[in-house]
């Protein structure tokens, strides 16, 4: 069975981090390096936290570090859900590796630009890496399979009415990706508010017993309590990992064909997917936006994914 090629750009980030950890031993994708970006917490923080999650379950992967700050924008952070750490909860060994000292735009373009157009995308944090990928080598953008994006939403947004974090933090970058031609998969809060990780499902991955399940369990604590006291919620979304879910089996999204668009002008809507749910603008549609997702299912992604780690 040919395993899907994917680099992941993420900002761990908790439910980034249980996307690595989705990713990283699956049968179905070969992941080829994890790009990082400010968002979850700056920079250097979140790299930091990419490689504990690769040297915790021994992963062979690289980490590169990517853009500090948005394109235009002034850089945010999500410290209160995330932590000061930006993955607090855990406990990590102390690192044995170091981040590679390429960019993480330069790897992008140099390993975009040596591929046979099979690499798949998989953007959990601010579009910023790949949007300036796109800008410092446009020759890139038809060699991209395809991208599968954290972020965005049809409805409510979880930072303003409007808009999600990933898109709000960047959207001058999401207006490069979304208008980029790229075959694009919207994996937004519509969907993602729906795999809400209640205390009897950090139960159920505990109860595994292997490293990777105490990780998730340990991260999720923390998770739950800081989307309780921010929103109210019992168990808070896993968002990030829905991305990975859809790539190893794309039946647990519903998606439909949609023309979308960022806006980037400023206002009360700044940041907000614009997504031609009704088709009233008659352009064509750019991205397949995901408008439900099988939960039960995704959540035995989650534990099979758990489950290769021995």
């Amino acid at each position: 069975m040919d395993r899907r090629k994917v680099i992941l750009d993420c900002d761990p980030g908790h439910d980034d981090a249980v996307n690595i950890m989705l990713a990283g031993r699956s049968p179905k994708l070969e992941v080829l390096g994890i790009t990082v970006v400010a968002g979850n917490q700056t920079l250097e923080k979140t790299a930091l936290n990419a490689l504990k999650v690769v040297e915790h379950l021994g992963l062979d992967l690289k980490v590169y570090k990517g853009c500090p700050q948005p394109m235009v924008r002034e850089k945010q952070t999500s410290a209160e859900i995330h932590g000061e750490s930006g993955l607090d909860g855990p406990v990590f060994a102390p690192l044995r590796g170091k981040i590679e000292d390429k960019h993480a735009v330069s790897y992008l373009v140099e390993t975009l630009m040596a591929s046979d157009g099979d690499i798949t995308l998989v953007p959990t944090g601010p579009l910023t890496n790949i949007a300036m990928a796109m800008r410092m080598e446009p020759q890139i953008i038809p060699k991209i399979k395809e991208i599968v994006l954290m972020g965005g939403c049809y409805q409510l947004g979880n930072v303003t009415p409007a808009a999600e974090f990933n898109i709000y933090v960047d959207p001058e970058a999401a207006h490069v990706v979304f208008s980029s031609g790229v075959p694009l998969v919207m994996v937004g809060l519509d969907v993602t508010r729906k795999v809400q990780c209640y205390p009897s499902v950090v139960e159920r991955m505990r109860s595994i017993g292997t490293k990777a399940a105490h990780l998730f369990a340990d991260m999720m604590e923390f998770f739950n309590k800081t989307q309780k006291e921010v929103f109210g919620w019992e168990g808070g979304p896993l968002h990030d990992p829905v991305t990975c879910a859809y790539l190893i089996d794309p039946s647990v999204l519903t998606v439909k064909e949609m023309y979308s668009e960022i806006d980037h002008f400023g206002g009360q809507s700044y940041g907000r997917t614009n997504c031609d749910y009704f088709g009233q603008s008659d352009k064509e549609p750019n991205s397949k936006v995901a408008i439900d997702i099988d939960v039960e299912k995704f959540w035995d992604i989650i534990e099979e994914g758990i489950r290769n780690y021995s």
